[in-house]
């Protein structure tokens, strides 16, 4: 695993907190990451007013960084962050050295304030939302979920079934946006590090492991992730014994994605996989998939894949659309931005969307954590909440 960089800089923490807390109280987009296995977080704010909604045809769009939710809007788009000011700070290297590369801070404010100044962003409560989308689940509530999923399964109506579930956690007085984020950069090198504030939309934090597609030059790129379980010893890949269970459900998400291909009469691509990768506390199975766009004379494949990708099988369920009839019946959540996909396009000649898991909602007194468990004929209902207790902990143990 790549060592982590040090970025324990107060200069940078004050800097990266001023500029979070005044674009907020402007009223700004505002969106920063790090890319897996990169040292350069990434920086982009938006001055319009309005969250502005766009198609996903994204070879035609501006750069700019990309937010859509689990479930399609009436009129398919995505919300869009344009990059009215773009920036990089390299991680590596101290923060002074950069100092006349980044946008300069239109004023400052007194270090104190700062969290204080971040926090008022924020949704206020519960209220503000709607009741769906705010909806704590027991864990009798999840197992019930679960059984009636294993029930469908077994009956023949679904081949599997991603239950979600929401978990609130308390944010203390003194919570602190930028230590939380960089505690997630240090632990999390080989994660899609993310922020992102879009206001009336709300403001989220994670980590997430999954590429949904990538566009750089004539390559494209996608993956299939399914199979969780718990890294264990110092050379937790070593250790990883996958039951069949796992197997099959990553097999499933691999199998749709080569379907998706045949939609489109695609034949020409590279799969390489399954192996067993780290994510957080966390292992799983992957399978890569690349593309040669220009060999296969199909240079909008990014856009057409991200539609017939979204959502995937690893976050919704086969068939896709009885998983989605099921879940809308039996899982009683709206997953809001949870499940959905975010990321830059075309940022430095290169798209990189990711699936939105590892996320946390931030709202003004709690974080709402999400996660879901994949559910076949020989899920054990307590180790699929277990599962996702486990998920929930890699964005929840870092919110100080």
């Amino acid at each position: 695993m790549q060592k982590a960089v040090d970025i324990a800089v107060w200069n940078l923490e004050y800097y990266l907190g001023c500029l979070i807390a005044l674009e907020m109280q402007e009223g700004n987009h505002i969106a920063l990451w790090r890319k897996p296995k990169s040292n350069v977080l990434e920086i982009i704010i938006d001055r319009q007013k309005k969250p502005k909604r766009v198609e996903l045809n994204i070879e035609d769009q501006s750069p700019g960084f990309i937010v859509h939710p689990f479930e399609d809007q009436v009129d398919g788009k995505a919300f869009f962050l344009e990059a009215d000011t773009y920036f990089q700070i390299d991680l590596s290297i101290p923060f002074e050295e950069q100092a006349d590369q980044i946008a300069p801070l239109k004023r400052t404010l007194d270090a104190d304030l700062i969290k204080a100044a971040i926090r008022q962003g924020f949704v206020k409560s519960d209220e503000d939302l709607d009741p769906k989308s705010s909806r704590a689940c027991s864990k009798k509530d999840f197992i019930e979920l679960v059984i009636e999923g294993i029930q469908a399964i077994k009956s023949g109506q679904l081949v599997k079934i991603v239950p979600a579930r929401l978990k609130k956690k308390a944010l203390g007085k003194d919570f602190d946006l930028i230590l939380s984020l960089k505690s997630l950069l240090y632990s999390y090198p080989n994660a899609f590090i993310n922020f992102f504030h879009i206001p009336g939309v709300g403001t989220w934090l994670g980590a997430s492991p999954e590429i949904l597609i990538q566009t750089k030059g004539d390559a494209f790129f996608t993956m299939s992730l399914a199979g969780t379980q718990k890294a264990k010893g110092d050379n937790p890949m070593k250790n990883a014994a996958w039951t069949q269970k796992e197997i099959e459900e990553q097999a499933l998400v691999s199998r749709y994605i080569v379907d998706c291909f045949k939609k489109i009469r695609l034949r020409e691509y590279e799969e390489l996989g399954p192996k067993t990768v780290v994510a957080g506390n966390l292992l799983h199975l992957r399978s890569d998939f690349k593309v040669d766009m220009k060999a296969t004379n199909f240079p909008q494949l990014g856009s057409v894949m991200l539609k017939l990708l979204q959502p995937t099988s690893a976050v919704c369920g086969m068939p896709r659309n009885k998983a989605f009839d099921f879940l809308r019946r039996y899982e009683k959540l709206d997953r809001s931005l949870f499940a959905g996909f975010i990321g830059p396009v075309n940022i430095e000649g290169e798209t990189c969307i990711y699936v939105n898991l590892r996320t946390a909602r931030l709202t003004e007194n709690e974080a709402y954590l999400y996660a879901g468990a994949g559910v076949t004929e020989d899920s054990v209902p307590e180790k699929e909440w277990e599962e996702t207790e486990m998920k929930c902990e890699i964005i929840g143990k870092h919110l100080k």
